[in-house]
C-alpha cells in the first residue's frame, strides 16, 4: 500500500495564495494521492489544502509591522520545527514571502527535507547575498522572470522557468459592451484608467495626484475611471475623489478596466505587469516618504523599477518616481501616449513581445509537474 506523499506549503499574501492555488489545481491532476497543507490562503484551502493557522496574521509589511509581529513569527518558526522533526514532510514548498520563507528553507535543508522554492526572491534588485542562501538552501527554483535565469545558472542553481502566474490569471468575466453597461460609460469618448494601489498608505500619497492629473483632461472627451481595491478604505478614498464629480469608480473588474482602457497610470507593483500583459499603453506611478524613498534609493541597485522595463530592458514603460509623481507630469505623458501615435504603435508593439515571453508556458503544470518528479 502506497502512503500518501506529504507536501508542506508557505504562502503568506494574498498574491502567493493565488499563485500557489493554481499549482495545488494542477497537482491534482498529477499528483492526485498527495496531502497538501502548512501556511496558505482561502483560495488553496479550495483546492483542498490543510491551514495549519490563520491567514490573515500573516500578511504584514514593512519594517515595523514586522517587528510588532516578532513574537508570532518566531513562535511559528519554532512549530514548524517541531513538526518537521516529528512528522517530516516529503517536500517543502516555498512562495515567495522571503522574510519567513529563506529561515524555513534553512531549516527544511538542515534536517535532510528537500526544499523547492517558485517565485524566489528579487534577489537582483536588493539583498544580492541572498542567492548564496537560495544554492545553500534550496533543491530547486522554479522562477518566474525570464531574467533571473541568467544569474541563477551563474551560481550552478538547479532551477527551472517555468512562465509566469499572471498569463493565466488574468480572464475577462464582461465583454467592453457589458463593461461600458455596468459602470455607465461613454464609448464615444477615450478612456483614461488610473490604479492607484490596495494599500490606504499608497493611496493617501498618490491618489490624489491622480485626481489632479484627470482634472487636466477634458470631460466632454475623456471617461476618467479609477480603480478601488476591497482593501482600501472607502471614506478615504471617496474623501479624496470629492474633488471631480466626473470619476466613474471601478470594482472588481481590473482586467477589464486594463483592457479596454486607451492609457493607463498604474501605481508600482503587481499591476503593472498586469497592464502591461493586457497589451494597454500605461505610466507607471511611485511615491513613498522621503525617508524610505531615501533608504530605497541605497539598498535598492536596479536602474529600472518597472517589470515590463526590467524584463524587456528598455525604458518602454514611464516611470514617474518620487517627485515626478505629480499630477501634471502624469498628465502630460499619458497626453503624449494618447496624441503621438508612433509612440503608442511602439509601446503595444513592445508590450506584445513581453506577453508573448511570460505566456508562453503554464506556470501552475510546470511547477507542478516539478513537485511530482521531487516527490
Amino acid at each position: 500500500m502506497n502512503v500518501a506523499k506529504k507536501v508542506f506549503w508557505i504562502a503568506g499574501e494574498s498574491s502567493g495564495d493565488l499563485h500557489a492555488s493554481q499549482v495545488l489545481a494542477a497537482s491534482k491532476k498529477v499528483s492526485p494521492n498527495a496531502k497538501h497543507f502548512g501556511i496558505g490562503g482561502p483560495l488553496m484551502a479550495k483546492q483542498g489544502f490543510d491551514q495549519l493557522y490563520p491567514f490573515a496574521r500573516f500578511s504584514v509589511m514593512g519594517f515595523v509591522e514586522v517587528v510588532k509581529h516578532l513574537r508570532f513569527f518566531l513562535n511559528i518558526e519554532r512549530e514548524i520545527g517541531q513538526l518537521f522533526r516529528s512528522e517530516p514532510p516529503d517536500l517543502v514548498v516555498l512562495v515567495d514571502y522571503p522574510g519567513l520563507n529563506m529561515r524555513i528553507a534553512k531549516l527544511a535543508k538542515s534536517l535532510g527535507i528537500p526544499v523547492l522554492y517558485y517565485i524566489c526572491p528579487q534577489f537582483w534588485a536588493w539583498k544580492h547575498k541572498r542567492i548564496f542562501k537560495l544554492k545553500a538552501y534550496t533543491d530547486h527554483i522554479a522562477y518566474i522572470l525570464p531574467f533571473e535565469g541568467k544569474h541563477l545558472d551563474e551560481h550552478h542553481i538547479t532551477s527551472t522557468y517555468v512562465g509566469h502566474p499572471i498569463a493565466e490569471e488574468i480572464s475577462l468575466n464582461l465583454s467592453k459592451e457589458k463593461f461600458t453597461e455596468k459602470f455607465k460609460l461613454d464609448s464615444q469618448k477615450k478612456w483614461l484608467g488610473f490604479m492607484p494601489g490596495s494599500r490606504d498608505t499608497e493611496v493617501g500619497k498618490i491618489l490624489p495626484e491622480y485626481v489632479k492629473a484627470a482634472s487636466q483632461f477634458d470631460s466632454t472627451k475623456y471617461e476618467i475611471l479609477i480603480s478601488l481595491a476591497h482593501a482600501v478604505d472607502r471614506d478615504l478614498f471617496k474623501q479624496i475623489i470629492s474633488t471631480n464629480s466626473n470619476i466613474k469608480v471601478i470594482e472588481d473588474a481590473n482586467y477589464e478596466m486594463m483592457q479596454y482602457c486607451d492609457a493607463m497610470a498604474v501605481t508600482s507593483g503587481t499591476a503593472t505587469l498586469e497592464t502591461a500583459f493586457t497589451g494597454t499603453p500605461f505610466v507607471l506611478v511611485y511615491k513613498t516618504s522621503k525617508i524610505s524613498y531615501e533608504i530605497g534609493k541605497r539598498i535598492v541597485k536596479i536602474k529600472r523599477i518597472g517589470l515590463p522595463n526590467i524584463i524587456l530592458d528598455q525604458d518602454l514603460i514611464p516611470e514617474l518616481i518620487q517627485d515626478d509623481a505629480d499630477g501634471t507630469v502624469i498628465a502630460n505623458n499619458l497626453k503624449q501616449i494618447l496624441t503621438d501615435p508612433i509612440k503608442n504603435e511602439e509601446i503595444k508593439d513592445k508590450l506584445q513581445e513581453l506577453h508573448d515571453v511570460l505566456g508562453k508556458k503554464s506556470a501552475s503544470e510546470t511547477t507542478a509537474k516539478i513537485i511530482q518528479e521531487m516527490l
